[in-house]
């Protein structure tokens, strides 16, 4: 089994970013013999940058970002930075971006979010070139992209989209390496996500796409109330459109239902259906128990 971890911004005390102890935990990760640290781009630290630093302190485990919202980000800016994060850790980077969501990108950044479809395609059509050292002359309704980068030869960045609905996932399948998804289930993921996402990429002509699916995690002989620690530090996903659909199709009345909880054999068994159910890669947020949890993950590997 591909089973990774979310290493998220660690933070002192005081509440401020601790690189130390992010690429502490990154060592941890991988000397557990996890095969993937993956990092969010939320409010803390430049996801890349964070990983491009760890790469080259931890050498041998694979690198992901999930993921990094592409409105702020010119497609040239965001290829030069994950290429200079992949030379930095040797190659092992996966680019996974996404659209953010519409609260943020209007409120915080003041971009339009009108058909979000229509500019994640866009994007691509630069930033996949643009990542092979091919020219590009984009000229879209909200991506203008025009130049070329210096690539070396051999150079490979896989990317995956978040993708969730149908004309995400279609665009994802058929130009990307895959997915990579949050607060999906497995019957989610087997019934809607899998299926629509190959179908776009045996219609392209494309490989079997990837399909990681990360889901909060919790090794405790306690569910209920390691639950009730999900229902809180996840109640804002329940309220954003695209995640609130994806748990509505899983028939789940919020986040903390998704949430992988029990012991040891019940947390390995939820996670065994999640590849059951289609998924080529599972990343484990540990959210309690953090030590045990990553330990019992790491046993799947």
């Amino acid at each position: 089994m591909e089973i990774g971890v979310f290493v998220e911004n660690t933070r002192t005390v005081d509440g401020s970013a601790d690189l130390d102890a992010y690429i502490a935990r990154v060592q941890e990760v991988a000397a557990a013999g996890i095969s993937s640290v993956w990092s969010p781009q939320i409010f803390g630290f430049d996801a890349l940058t964070a990983l491009a630093i760890a790469g080259r302190e931890v050498p041998s485990v694979r690198l992901g970002t999930a993921v990094v919202p592409t409105y702020p980000r010119h497609p040239m800016v965001l290829a030069q930075s994950a290429l200079t994060t992949s030379f930095a850790c040797g190659g092992r980077l996966t680019l996974g971006i996404g659209l953010s969501h519409q609260v943020v990108v209007e409120n915080m950044w003041g971009y339009s979010f009108d058909k979000p479809a229509r500019h994640m395609e866009e994007y691509l059509s630069a930033l996949l070139p643009l990542l092979r050292g091919e020219a590009v002359n984009v000229r879209g309704a909200t991506v203008t992209a025009a130049g070329q980068l210096q690539v070396p030869p051999g150079t490979d960045v896989p990317v995956v989209v978040a993708a969730l609905g149908p004309k995400m996932l279609a665009l994802a399948g058929s130009t990307t390496a895959g997915t990579v998804t949050w607060m999906t289930g497995p019957e989610t993921i087997g019934s809607h996500i899998a299926p629509l996402l190959r179908q776009a990429a045996d219609a392209a002509g494309r490989g079997a796409p990837r399909v990681v699916c990360a889901l909060p995690v919790c090794v405790t002989d306690d569910a209920g109330a390691a639950r009730a620690k999900a229902a809180q530090a996840f109640r804002n996903y329940g309220y954003l459109p695209s995640y609130r659909a994806m748990l509505d199709r899983e028939g789940a009345a919020g986040p903390a239902d998704v949430a992988i909880v029990g012991d040891a054999a019940t947390v390995k068994a939820a996670i065994a259906q999640v590849f059951e159910k289609g998924a080529t890669e599972f990343v484990a947020v540990p959210f309690d128990h953090v030590e045990a949890t990553t330990e019992t993950v790491a046993e799947l590997v």
